[in-house]
């Protein structure tokens, strides 16, 4: 799925790869694939169909099926990364894993810290 070209036609199939920042095996480290698993539910309410999917350790692929023409692929994709990167930095911080959430907030860039932005996940 290209990120620069608005996928919202409705019954198409995308195939969409997220990857973890450095490759960091994320979802493995904090057993966070319920994060992913909510992110999914969230897109049936949206019309968004998730056709197959596989969760790795540090990234997963996914076939989403448009079910009508509405919200962009492209807005959902971004909400989701959202929500997951939240999930991911309370379960870390709940388990105490301060090396990785200093990677993280380290792999921040200037200009999306000026806007608030305090860890790089994906």
């Amino acid at each position: 799925m290209s990120l620069h070209q608005q996928h919202n036609e409705a019954h198409q199939v995308y195939f969409c790869t997220i990857t973890c920042y450095k490759w960091l095996p994320l979802f493995e480290e904090i057993n966070g694939y319920h994060a992913v698993y909510k992110w999914f539910e969230y897109l049936k309410k949206e019309g968004c169909h998730v056709a197959a999917y596989v969760i790795m350790p540090n990234h997963l692929h996914a076939l989403f099926f448009l079910s009508h023409n509405g919200t962009s692929l492209n807005q959902l994709v971004g909400e989701g990364k959202r929500f997951m990167a939240y999930a991911i930095v309370n379960d870390l911080k709940k388990q105490g894993k301060h090396e990785i959430l200093k990677e993280l907030s380290e792999g921040v860039e200037q200009k999306e810290s000026v806007k608030g932005k305090l860890h790089q996940i994906f």
